[in-house]
Order: C-alpha cells, then structure tokens, then sequence
C-alpha cells in the first residue's frame, strides 16, 4: 500500500495528465480551425499520449493495493491569439509537468518508496523527451518568423502531419 503522501501526489498526477490531454485536444481543435491539420494531428497524438500517461499512473497505483481518486478537471484554454503562443504554451506545460514528476520523485525518496521511484524513471525520462520535441518546434517556428504563412509553415504542418501515436508505456 502506498503511502499517503505519496498516493496524494500519484492521484494529484492522474489530474494532471486528465488535463494535459483535454488541453492538447483543444489545441488540436484550434489547430483544425485555423487549416493546419499536420500541427492538429501533432496535438492530438499528444492528447492520446497524455491519456496513457494517466492509464499508467491509475494502474500502478491500484497494483499498489491503493485507491485512484479521480478529480474533476479545471477548465483548459480553448482560444489563442496565433500559432506561436500555442506551442509556447505547450513547452510551458511541458516544463510544468517536469516540475511535477520531479515533485513526486522528491515525495517518494523522502517516504523511502523505491518502487514509485523506479517506477517514476519512465516518466522522468519521458519528459526529457516531450520538452526536446516541443523545443524543436518552436525552433523551427522561430525560424520561419512564428505565424509567417508561405512554404515554411506549410512544410512543417507537413512533417507534423506524419506523426503517430505509439503506446510507449507498454513493454515492447
């Protein structure tokens, strides 16, 4: 059985990551709107890793004889002023949700919980990875002047267009 501390802040991650998918389907939806379906597509296999992110987080906790507490989820944005602040935004909650994996691995090294902290290396990992891939992004946005329209927006809502998602929280 887990320990309170650490249960809280297993189920406060659950939410979390409930949040992260309904903001990145949201962002999804934006991106359909404004005829960007290669960034819409990016957002929503996002959306879907985030779900797997709380699948596994649910399961762990209840393989620990404990009880997943599921919360209700606060309102995500639903509108953006243009396509650069979109994915500013997402490397911001990608940096916030590091914060939060590494709150929770501070949370279990102090309760001595070695299987949580094993098991939270996947998401510690995990996140070294989605902020890399937010980063180049907004790099190549940067370089081709954020909302610019013309052959660089269209080649990179392109190359976002081939991304699909893969369950990497199950074993190979």
């Amino acid at each position: 059985m887990l320990k309170e501390r650490v249960l809280k802040a297993l189920n406060d991650q659950i939410n979390a990551e409930q949040y992260s998918a309904l903001m990145y389907l949201s962002m999804s939806a934006w991106f359909e709107d404004k005829g960007l379906p290669g960034f819409a597509n990016w957002m929503y296999v996002q959306y879907q890793e985030e779900l797997t992110h709380a699948n596994k987080i649910f399961k762990f906790v209840v393989e620990r004889n404990s009880k997943a507490e599921l919360k209700a989820i606060e309102q995500m944005p639903v509108e953006f002023n243009s396509l650069l602040e979109v994915v500013e935004k997402t490397l911001a909650h990608e940096q916030h949700v590091t914060e939060l994996i590494n709150n929770i691995v501070d949370v279990a090294t102090e309760e001595r919980d070695h299987a949580t902290q094993s098991f939270l290396q996947w998401f510690v990992d995990e996140q070294v990875e989605e902020e890399a891939n937010v980063s180049e992004i907004l790099d190549s946005l940067r370089l081709i002047e954020g909302d610019a329209k013309g052959n660089g927006l269209f080649m990179l809502d392109r190359e976002l267009r081939q991304r699909t998602f893969v369950d990497t929280t199950q074993p190979v």
